[in-house]
C-alpha cells in the first residue's frame, strides 16, 4: 500500500496556530463509518452521539516542558534538546539540534544548575543523555523547559496549560494527546450525567509523533515504542461495557493504540486485564479492531500514521472525503484545531 494514498492538499491558513479561548468552542465533524455520512456540529454536540452505558476512554498523560535550550560546553555553540522519554534515573532519550555536531561525549550546558552529556546515539536519530544538576530535576525542568509544540505551530503559547488536557495527571509525554484538549470539566460532568462512563488510560507520547514516514510502502514503516498503562478499574469498565452491548469510544489515537495493544494481548481470553509496558502498534487499513467502536480525533497531517489509523476505522475513501469536506468548510487542522467524531 503506497503512502501517497494518504496524501492531500492542505491550505496553510487552515493550520491552527493558537488554541481557542474556550476549549469547547471547536467545531465537530461527525463521520458515520457505516454509511460515510458527514455532518457539521459544535464540539458540545458530542453528547448527542454518546448513549447511556457507553464508555469514553481518555489519555491522562501530562506533557513535560521537554524542550531545553543550551550551549555546547567546548564551543559555546547553541544546542537544543527535546526530551522524549526517561530511560532510567537521570538518563533520557532525546532529539538534539544540530544533530551532526552533537555526538557522543558532547556536553551541553543549560544553566549553572543543569548539564547533560551525550552518551550514545539511539534509534531513529535520537540520543541518549545523562543529566547532572543541583536540586530537584523536575523543578529545574519546570523553570528552564518550554512546551514541545509541534514544528508547524509558530506562534508563542502564552499559557502552558492550554497544551495540557484538563485531566492531565501522569507526567511523561513529549506531546499532548490533542483530541482531549476540547474537553472541560463541566462538559465531562454533563457526559457523566447522561450515564456515559468516563475512563482513563495513560500513554506517554514519544518519538513517533515527531517523525514523518520515510518509506514509500505503508507496511514497511516501523513505529517507535511508547509507554502505556491501563488499570484494572478501566479494564473492568470496558469489559462490562462490551458485555452489555454498549460502545467504547477512544478519545484520540493514543487512547485507541493503548486499548488495541491491550486488546491484542488478551485477545484469546476476550477480557481485558490490567496491563502496562511498551507498545509500537501500527494500525492501518486491514487491521481488525478488537476493543474500540468509535473515536474522537483531530485532523491529522497528510501521509501520517494517524491518517492511516483513522482510515483503518472508517475506510480510506470515507476519511479522504471527510477531509475534503473539512477543508471546504474551513475547519482548523492539527493540534489546536477542530475535532472529528467517527461513530
Amino acid at each position: 500500500m503506497n503512502v501517497n494514498l494518504y496524501d492531500f492538499e492542505l491550505p496553510e491558513q487552515l493550520i491552527a496556530q493558537t488554541p481557542l479561548l474556550d476549549r469547547t468552542a471547536s467545531r465537530l465533524l461527525t463521520l458515520n463509518k457505516e454509511n460515510g455520512e458527514v455532518n457539521h456540529h459544535t464540539f458540545p454536540d458530542i453528547i448527542d452521539f454518546l448513549q447511556p452505558g457507553d464508555t469514553l476512554v481518555l489519555n491522562d498523560t501530562r506533557v513535560l516542558p521537554a524542550r531545553l535550550f543550551g550551549t555546547k560546553e567546548d564551543t559555546g555553540a547553541k544546542a537544543e534538546v527535546l526530551l522524549l522519554k526517561n530511560v532510567e534515573g537521570d538518563r533520557w532519550e532525546a532529539l538534539v539540534k544540530p544533530g551532526k555536531k552533537l555526538k557522543a561525549g558532547s556536553v551541553i550546558v543549560f544553566s549553572d544548575e543543569l548539564k547533560a552529556v551525550i552518551d550514545e546515539e539511539g534509534e531513529m536519530g535520537a540520543r541518549l543523555l545523562t543529566f547532572s544538576y543541583d536540586g530537584i530535576f523536575q523543578e529545574i525542568l519546570d523553570r528552564l523547559g518550554e512546551m514541545p509544540l509541534p514544528p508547524y505551530i509558530r506562534e508563542t503559547l502564552d499559557d502552558r496549560e492550554r497544551y495540557q488536557t484538563v485531566y492531565a495527571k501522569h507526567e511523561g509525554s513529549a506531546a499532548a494527546p490533542t483530541a482531549g484538549l476540547h474537553f472541560t470539566e463541566e462538559l465531562l460532568n454533563r457526559i457523566r450525567d447522561k450515564g456515559v462512563n468516563v475512563a482513563f488510560i495513560t500513554l506517554h507520547v514519544g518519538l513517533g509523533t515527531f517523525r514523518p514516514m520515510s518509506v514509500d510502502k505503508v507496511e514497511e514503516h516501523v513505529m517507535h515504542e511508547e509507554y502505556y498503562s491501563l488499570s484494572q478499574e478501566t479494564a473492568d469498565l470496558i469489559n462490562e461495557t462490551k458485555k452489555r452491548g454498549n460502545r467504547i469510544f477512544a478519545v484520540g489515537t493514543t487512547s485507541c493504540r493503548t486499548l488495541e495493544t491491550v486488546g491484542s494481548k488478551f485477545e484469546k481470553d476476550g477480557q481485558l486485564q490490567e496491563s502496562s509496558g511498551w507498545t509500537k502498534i501500527f494500525i492501518y487499513p486491514g487491521y481488525t479492531f478488537k476493543v474500540i467502536d468509535g473515536m474522537l480525533t483531530n485532523f491529522h497531517l497528510p501521509k501520517s500514521t494517524l491518517v492511516m489509523l483513522v482510515s483503518a476505522l472508517a475506510g480510506r475513501e470515507q476519511i479522504m472525503h471527510a477531509y475534503e469536506e473539512a477543508i471546504k468548510e474551513q475547519y482548523r487542522f492539527f493540534s489546536f484545531g477542530d475535532a472529528m467524531l467517527i461513530y
